[in-house]
């Protein structure tokens, strides 16, 4: 009997061969009004679209990310929340799953339970949390900056802890096509969406807007005296006097941004765990003779 893995092998394959059907895509009701005089060839960033306002566009082509308020719904989160403590608990072993704890508690006995578990990625095999990466609300966002023909590269829940007074719980500043071998990058993006409030206390996510127009910089692990969460690389020549955005954001919320964005995370101050859930997409492209430049 042909494997899980086998199966989602051979649709992949099949997806990179030849246009496929079926695949889920948005259909928006309403369309964009530009005004008579607007040129759309002045984007580099986003593509014609039915759901972005023009207001939207340009922001994202500014700035590199775009925020939309209240796009997942709380049932939807709440059910991956659960799927998220079933899998921390052991109840649930999907293949493939990488479950990661934080450096300050990494060497200490193992217990199952979200309370030690700083991350889950590469879920793809998880049926309930990959369906946050088909939700319509999601793809019909996801295509306005890739078009059709999705693929979900990278998918991770994280689950940052209280920090224990070692500063473990930040994430560098860094860009995510440093992660990538995959090209082009204007082919990427990230769906970044809150499952809980975030502000600074928590460590929010932080953008440093206009950045993606950059180049990929070099990236190393930190010196940081409290240690630094395996593959938490970060850049080592941006300046420090950059403009930093922390994006306070609600439940539900989701952010949209560029691979190449300066971004990262600072330490979680309070009691609670801030959860967050992403995956990064990449357009798969079908043109004849054409293949996804590696």
């Amino acid at each position: 009997m042909e494997s899980r893995a086998s199966v989602r092998l051979r649709v992949v394959l099949s997806h990179l061969g030849r246009p496929s059907a079926g695949l889920l895509v948005a259909h928006p009701t309403a369309e964009t009004a530009y005004p008579a005089n607007f040129h759309t060839q002045q984007f580099q960033y986003t593509l014609d679209n039915n759901v972005l306002s023009l207001e939207q566009r340009k922001f994202y082509e500014d700035n590199g990310f775009l925020v939309i308020k209240n796009l997942v719904s709380d049932a939807d989160i709440e059910r991956f929340r659960m799927e998220f403590e079933r899998i921390c608990r052991e109840e649930v072993k999907p293949p493939g799953i990488m479950i990661m704890r934080d450096v300050s508690i990494a060497k200490s006995e193992f217990v199952p339970d979200e309370t030690v578990v700083s991350k889950v990625q590469d879920f793809q095999e998880d049926e309930e949390l990959f369906r946050y990466c088909t939700l319509p609300e999601i793809v019909k966002y996801v295509e306005c900056f890739t078009g059709p023909n999705i693929m979900a590269m990278h998918t991770m829940l994280i689950n940052k802890p209280p920090d224990t007074g070692k500063k473990t719980s930040r994430h560098p500043l860094h860009q995510d096509l440093h992660y990538f071998p995959f090209r082009p990058s204007d082919s990427i993006v990230c769906a970044w969406t809150a499952m809980e409030h975030t502000d600074r206390n928590n460590g929010c996510l932080v953008v440093i807007p206009g950045t993606h127009k950059g180049p990929l910089k070099p990236h190393a692990y930190p010196q940081w005296e409290g240690g630094v969460n395996l593959m938490y690389h970060g850049i080592q020549d941006y300046e420090e006097d950059n403009k930093r955005v922390h994006l306070v954001m609600e439940k539900g919320d989701t952010v949209f941004f560029h691979p190449l964005l300066i971004h990262g995370s600072g330490e979680n101050k309070t009691q609670g765990f801030r959860k967050f859930q992403d995956v990064w997409s990449f357009r798969a492209r079908l043109v004849k003779g054409e293949r996804i430049n590696l």
